[in-house]
């Protein structure tokens, strides 16, 4: 997928012609115009093809490569240039436009004449080209056989003042879309631009891109953490709030990992590179935010797909006031030809579609504000229809730090025998609770006491340590190896231990709720949402302990990842209101974050599998997070269809006031107007 920059494009139904006429191409495998941040997605291996199209479909838009960084630039500049002087050019027309209204009648001719041609020659050749391409019902179109009309029935001083009008409304138009896309990037632009590398005892200045794992970086205070690493030397407090959101700053020591993005705020840090710039966590959430522009909502396609039928409509509907009354009727020719250029002039559908896209880019950046990167507005739509919320249960709802509890040991063990084999037998998995009985044993384990070792995922491991065949798991596993065992009703996990086919008794192992998860789950409901479920690898007694510690309506325990989709399909197929959201934090999740409607990944930057698969990415391990997600969905979907009804009846009202002879070409031009500026502040709203 190649990702492209488009300039000079501020008109979202060119955005649409570029897309469908490109889509045509047979090179083309792919191709998503993003209007809002004016950047188009393709799969081609043709790109010249492609930039003749694009050229052939609108001449002034100009396709450059991401990496084209001076180019960028300088053609941003030239934009910026090209609204002053369209303003200086709108401000003279008008001042020959007054003028012409104060000669009236001896100059009017001359300067309407001067004035139309001036502000509205761009407006007529863009509509001649496409009209022998065969492509009519844009804006240009429009406003050309409205005013032409208009001058044919002598109104020439209202189709000059269209005209101005015209030019003026498209200049605030691209003035509002720059500035709401900026405020929108703005959000986004957390990027460190160099890295303090200590070398030879030499400190330079480079490019993050250049710094390789292994190599040492300074950070001074109220300085950009570059890339991923570990502090080695220096203490501090870190601004977190670029990546997850969070207002209250992070304490850094020695030993602690720190992330690309974050802010040293108090202390000189010395870190050591983990992982390429490439890898890291500021890359990574920027990728998915640019990106999320290519995975459009329905509302947004249907609106595209609307204005094209739309137009064609009011075109015809046009006519039809135009001459049915005259001929039916015996009424005056002209004056319902006027009525029908009204109708024309405010029927054009710029407001819904510059708004949508904006809403639902606005939408992606409030949320990436907050710490929640969500990978497409589909997404953002998907969540905003939630009602039931599943969650995993270790790491998601409880912390996922595991201490030993109890030590039961049988057939004649100690406790600290059966402690020390379990440690050196679990000593080689990652697995919280391995890790937390080794961490309970507390002195180091020799690798070399370890004969054998396999893991069995949702299972448990089979290891030979000093001679002894040990298995160490669930109850799942001690049946799987038929091993007699004790029956054990602890409400916390537990983990089962056999030596030589002999069972030898369990230790008992207790994780802590998050100090945000019953808050969490009370947000969620407040959310509109009506089920909130558990998944969990643990045991029936430990599952709904934590299920009625929170008020959940409902747990699934003793669950292996191929369970977890298992149930995740009867949970689907039974679903008749809403989707169901899956939150799940870990490798085995990423099965079924694949498989629900909308898959959120926890604690982001942790599995990078999970993070990959998922729709829906939170850089903390909060689940009050999830929420907040669903409340910026709702909301953005709520601006969305304001605008969409804002616009179509604000519209609607002024073709009936045209139909009547209540409305004036001015009217119907700053009704046009007036209704997409609106609407595109409007979707800025999502950003507060």
């Amino acid at each position: 997928m190649q990702k492209y920059k488009l300039l000079n494009i501020d008109c979202a139904n060119c955005a649409a012609k570029i897309e469908n006429n490109v889509a045509k191409l047979k090179d083309v495998r792919y191709v998503s115009v993003n209007f809002a941040d004016s950047v188009m997605f393709i799969d081609t291996d043709n790109i010249e093809k492609v930039r003749k199209v694009i050229k052939q479909t609108e001449p002034e838009v100009e396709i450059i490569d991401q990496s084209e960084k001076i180019k960028s630039v300088r053609l941003e500049s030239e934009e910026k240039l090209q609204l002053k002087k369209r303003l200086t050019f709108v401000l003279v027309l008008a001042v020959i436009y007054l003028a012409g209204l104060i000669l009236k009648p001896k100059g009017e001719m001359i300067l309407m004449a001067a004035v139309y041609l001036l502000a509205g020659w761009d407006v007529l050749y863009s509509a001649g080209k496409k009209i022998q391409k065969g492509k009519l019902f844009d804006e240009h179109f429009l406003m050309s056989l409205a005013t032409l009309g208009a001058i044919a029935i002598g109104q020439f001083a209202e189709a000059a003042g269209v005209m101005i009008f015209y030019q003026a409304g498209e200049f605030l138009q691209q003035l509002s879309v720059k500035r709401s896309r900026r405020s929108i990037r703005s959000l986004l632009e957390i990027q460190p631009g160099y890295a303090n590398l200590k070398l030879d005892g030499q400190v330079k200045k480079v490019n993050p891109k250049d710094v390789r794992p292994g190599d040492v970086i300074l950070v001074k205070p109220g300085e950009k953490i570059p890339l991923d690493g570990v502090v080695t030397e220096g203490t501090g407090y870190a601004d977190t709030s670029a990546l997850t959101g969070e207002a209250v700053p992070r304490m850094i020591t020695p030993g602690k990992n720190v992330l690309a993005g974050m802010i040293s705020k108090t202390g000189l840090l010395t870190i050591k590179v983990t992982k390429p710039f490439e890898e890291s966590s500021i890359y990574k959430m920027l990728g998915l935010i640019e990106n999320a522009g290519s995975q459009k909502a329905q509302t947004e396609k249907f609106i595209t797909k609307f204005s094209r039928y739309y137009t064609p409509f009011v075109v015809a509907a046009a006519l039809l006031i135009a001459f049915i009354p005259p001929l039916l009727f015996n009424a005056s020719l002209d004056v319902w030809i006027y009525r029908a250029l009204v109708i024309l002039v405010i029927s054009c559908p710029c407001a819904l579609v510059i708004s949508i896209p904006l809403g639902y880019f606005g939408g992606i950046g409030a949320s990436s504000k907050k710490g929640i990167l969500v990978k497409g507005s589909n997404f953002l739509d998907a969540l905003a229809e939630v009602k039931t919320v599943v969650f995993d249960k270790t790491g998601t709802l409880t912390k996922g730090v595991f201490r030993v509890k109890e030590i039961v040991p049988q057939d004649g063990l100690s406790k600290s025998e059966l402690l020390r084999l379990a440690a050196e037998a679990e000593s080689q998995s990652n697995h919280p609770v391995a890790q937390s009985v080794v961490e309970a044993y507390g002195k180091k384990v020799e690798a070399k006491s370890i004969e054998y070792y396999h893991e069995f995922p949702g299972y448990g491991i089979k290891a030979k340590v000093e001679g002894k065949d040990i298995i160490a798991g669930s109850d799942r596993m001690l049946h799987r190896e038929n091993v007699p065992h004790t029956n054990c009703s602890s409400s916390d996990t537990v983990l089962h231990l056999a030596f030589d086919g002999k069972y030898a008794g369990y230790i008992e192992i207790s994780d802590e709720l998050k100090d945000d998860a019953r808050d969490a789950v009370q947000y969620i409901r407040r959310e509109g949402v009506e089920k909130v479920i558990m998944f969990t690898g643990d045991n029936k007694s430990a599952a709904e302990k934590i299920s009625t510690e929170l008020g959940l309506d409902g747990c699934y325990s003793d669950l292996l990842p191929e369970d977890k989709v298992s149930v995740m399909e009867k949970l689907l197929a039974e679903n008749k209101n809403g989707k169901i959201a899956f939150i799940g934090d870990g490798i085995n999740d990423a099965p079924v974050l694949a498989r629900t409607d909308v898959g959120i990944a926890m604690g982001a930057l942790g599995s990078d599998l999970a993070v990959e698969t998922a729709d829906v990415v939170l850089m903390t391990d909060t689940p009050s997070k999830v929420g907040t997600a669903i409340h910026t969905a709702k909301r953005t979907r709520r601006i969305v269809w304001q605008n969409i009804i804002f616009a179509l009846s604000v519209k609607a009202f002024f073709i009936l006031l045209g139909s009547f002879g209540l409305a004036t070409m001015w009217e119907a031009v700053f009704g046009d107007m007036g209704v997409a500026l609106i609407a595109i502040l409007n979707s800025t709203r999502v950003l507060k």
